[in-house]
């Protein structure tokens, strides 16, 4: 094989849930750049469009936005036909939309707010997933599911525990469709950041002393940008990736170690 398929994406049509901003957005933008043709989702139509307008000075008229929530079948399945109908078969499926709005001591969680964490974290990537491998199935694609977790989900993490309990159900639920779908030639792997700077996670890194605090206990001494999560992404959207399924992909910057 030439070392070029290794990273080209030509052709390759890509779905990036949560792809208006943050990790999602960067790994969408990136997609493109490797000539992939990419739908991305997000839940408020104003930021998809605003989204898709930066994305076209990329990508032209090979992406496409659908404001869509993972967490609803109607919703994912007008997702996927919406990308069909632009691009044709899906080959690479980003599970990227989350949300985390408590930071509550696992104990005191409001119920209300854990069954939405795990509705839209852990459903809604399900939903996604499923949707994929039925439309992968269909037109006999190799595909590959990229599910972006956390190292949350890897090492205890106090004040995220409703969201590191929905991604470590990720990780399993990863290594499950693993072993269901290598048949089919469906790979399924998952992607765990460590910190990055994006709105998601600014209660982590907003106050400079806090950042400081952070990017000192890391090897590499820095709080991650989006742009650092995209290799992983590409690797394994990629045929260089062509025989990795089932792994949790950490990308830390040496957080694991310390």
């Amino acid at each position: 094989m030439s070392t070029h398929l290794y990273t080209d994406l030509r052709s390759k049509n890509a779905i990036v849930t949560g792809g208006t901003r943050g990790i999602g957005f960067a790994i969408a933008e990136a997609m493109l750049q490797m000539g992939a043709r990419v739908a991305v989702s997000g839940r408020k139509s104003d930021g998809v469009k605003l989204a898709i307008e930066r994305l076209r000075h990329v990508g032209g008229d090979r992406v496409v936005g659908v404001a869509a929530h993972s967490a609803r079948p109607e919703d994912v399945t007008r997702l996927f036909d919406e990308a069909v109908k632009a691009f044709g078969a899906i080959h690479v499926v980003v599970n990227n939309a989350a949300t985390n709005p408590s930071m509550a001591p696992l104990h005191e969680v409001e119920l209300e707010v854990f069954d939405k964490i795990l509705e839209t974290n852990l459903r809604g990537y399900l939903l996604v997933a499923r949707e994929g491998v039925r439309r992968m199935r269909e037109a006999s694609v190799a595909g590959s599911i990229v599910n972006v977790s956390t190292v949350a989900s890897l090492r205890p993490w106090p004040g995220l525990g409703a969201y590191s309990v929905s991604k470590a159900a990720v990780n399993s639920m990863t290594q499950v469709l693993a072993i269901e779908l290598g048949r089919d030639g469906i790979r399924v792997n998952a992607i765990a950041p460590g910190v990055v700077r994006t709105r998601f996670s600014e209660a982590l890194w907003k106050n400079p002393k806090t950042e400081e605090d952070t990017a000192k206990r890391l090897p590499l001494s820095r709080i991650a940008e989006p742009e650092d999560v995209v290799g992983a992404a590409l690797f394994l959207a990629s045929e260089a990736s062509r025989y990795v399924t089932g792994q949790v992909l950490v990308v830390d910057g040496g957080m694991m170690l310390v």
